[in-house]
């Protein structure tokens, strides 16, 4: 019997510099009643929108230049449903010129379980010239990300 490849998140030091919260809805649910791992990627995003907004950024404007998402990895330590509050940690990780990881640590207010590990690899892109860019100054100090 073949084994299955398991994905293994590093969150060695990752700083979570922006925490917030999030409720399960129904529409995150799936047919087996838990959070499903679409609905997953779609709190992460909202997260995300949040962890810049906190700074002033958006997804289209990180300092002169937008972002997008390269990959994105979920590693489900737990379950989660409707109703349930969840705490979202976020962190930059592997910061280079134009490209950075998003760390993610989800937990569950309840009982401080972690349902999820997660990162997505974002990278600097100037949507009027369409293609990659470098990462603004202002957006590295606002973010406190350390370029490797």
């Amino acid at each position: 019997m073949l084994g299955m490849a398991r994905v293994k998140l590093d969150m060695e030091g990752v700083e979570f510099v922006f925490r917030t919260e999030l409720e399960v809805r129904i529409t995150d649910i799936n047919y087996g009643r838990h959070v499903g791992n679409d609905a997953m990627l779609g709190l992460l995003h909202e997260a995300r929108l949040r962890f810049l907004g906190n700074s002033g950024f958006s997804e289209e404007d990180i300092g002169g230049t937008g972002m997008l998402m390269g990959d994105a990895v979920v590693q489900f330590k737990a379950v989660a449903f409707r109703g349930d509050r969840l705490v979202v940690e976020m962190g930059l990780k592997d910061v280079e010129r134009r490209t950075f990881d998003l760390m993610y640590r989800v937990t569950r207010a309840g009982d401080g379980a972690v349902v999820a590990l997660a990162k997505t690899g974002m990278v600097a892109f100037d949507y009027a010239k369409n293609r990659l860019a470098d990462l603004p100054d202002i957006f590295l100090a606002k973010t406190g990300a350390k370029p490797a």
